[in-house]
């Protein structure tokens, strides 16, 4: 069983020194979170303030939470819904014209349960371009979705996802694949 007095954050693991996290999440909770839903440009100027790639005409709602903005990048014309969590322990890679749906969670660490210290690492997870994860959307430490994958209304994905696939449930599977007009 874990042992948790025996737990160490590795070393540099956040990324940043305790007084820029501190920081960030300050500037999180009052300026981000309380910003009109319109101000998608002053988001996205706080997030790359704080380290994130944020490419052209981003649209990040007030409700998302980013742990980490340094270890994020999203690019071009994505969209990133309220209430979803980039819990960015590790890094996180959204491609270009990506739609994250609300109350999504997309974590990139764990904790290796397997060793009584409990040591925690981070994966990280690879969105790319042209996907849509539907509403409440979980995908675990380490995840690649593929090109123009759609993941259903709240499934789960522990498994990389292949480019073009719709999938569901939880965990996820491949239900067909997606063909555009």
């Amino acid at each position: 069983m874990q042992k948790l007095n025996t737990f160490k954050l590795p070393k540099n693991f956040r990324g940043k020194n305790a007084f820029v996290v501190q920081l960030w999440w300050i500037v999180q909770g009052i300026f981000f979170r309380m910003s009109p839903q319109f101000m998608y440009g002053f988001r996205r100027f706080l997030l790359r303030l704080f380290g994130a790639k944020i490419g052209k005409n981003v649209i990040i709602r007030p409700t998302v939470r980013v742990t980490y903005p340094w270890k994020v990048a999203i690019g071009d014309y994505s969209w990133i819904g309220d209430d979803v969590v980039l819990y960015s322990l590790g890094e996180i890679e959204i491609g270009k014209n990506v739609v994250i749906s609300q109350k999504s969670y997309i974590c990139a660490a764990s904790h290796d349960y397997l060793q009584s210290d409990f040591p925690i690492f981070a994966k990280k997870n690879t969105i790319e371009d042209e996907c849509w994860l539907a509403t409440d959307v979980y995908i675990a430490p380490g995840i690649t979705i593929g090109k123009g994958t759609v993941i259903g209304a709240r499934s789960s994905v522990y498994k990389d996802i292949a480019s073009n696939k719709v999938c569901v449930g939880n965990p996820a599977k491949i239900i067909r694949e997606r063909k555009i007009d």
